[in-house]
């Protein structure tokens, strides 16, 4: 049955992987890179002040830090312990696959951190900020979706490595706007 799963996972990936274009690389390597987002949690810092005030953004910005300390932590736990080679490192893939990023990446990929991160964060902001700004949680959903397909795109995940990075995000962004919610009493916000 794994093997079965594994064997589909694969197919899956390099369709998906050989939709790209050399027209579209550059889109997609910048979705994927980290640095790309700061303009977004910017605006999304920039929203939560606006409509919370400082005192409650600095609690806020605590809880994404240990949200994607925890997720990225989480990632590491189960690429080392589960051991999944990354597409761009599978020899059953070799010249199969389109590697658009110059490095692979570690040798394991399962689960993909940056879907975990983009799923957690658009997750939580969308609870904490959707009575306020009606669209934002599509926005969100719309980014962390382009940022999850970006690590198939460009070589360094399967799609079931993005599909776990998203349903654990999705329970670790819960699970923390659940304590910040239980937190603001504390801090008498």
């Amino acid at each position: 049955m794994l093997e079965e799963l594994v064997k589909y996972d694969k197919e899956l990936f390099l369709f998906l992987n050989n939709l790209g274009t050399a027209h579209w690389d550059g889109f997609w390597l910048f979705m994927t890179n980290k640095f790309s987002a700061i303009p977004l949690y910017l605006l999304l810092a920039f929203l939560v002040y606006r409509s919370y005030g400082l005192k409650r953004l600095g609690v806020v910005m605590v809880t994404i830090a240990l949200l994607i300390l925890v997720t990225d932590q989480c990632a590491n736990l189960f690429k080392y312990g589960v051991q999944r080679l990354r597409p761009c490192h599978d020899m059953d893939l070799s010249g199969l696959m389109r590697l658009v990023k110059k490095s692979c990446g570690g040798q394991f990929g399962y689960f993909s951190a940056h879907a975990a991160n983009s799923f957690a964060v658009a997750f939580f902001f969308t609870a904490l900020l959707r009575a306020k700004y009606r669209y934002i949680g599509v926005f969100l959903l719309l980014w962390a979706l382009i940022v999850g397909y970006s690590r198939i795109y460009i070589g360094v995940h399967f799609p079931l490595d993005v599909l776990t990075g998203t349903l654990i995000g999705l329970f670790l962004s819960w699970l923390f706007y659940n304590l910040y919610l239980k937190a603001l009493p504390v801090f008498k916000l």
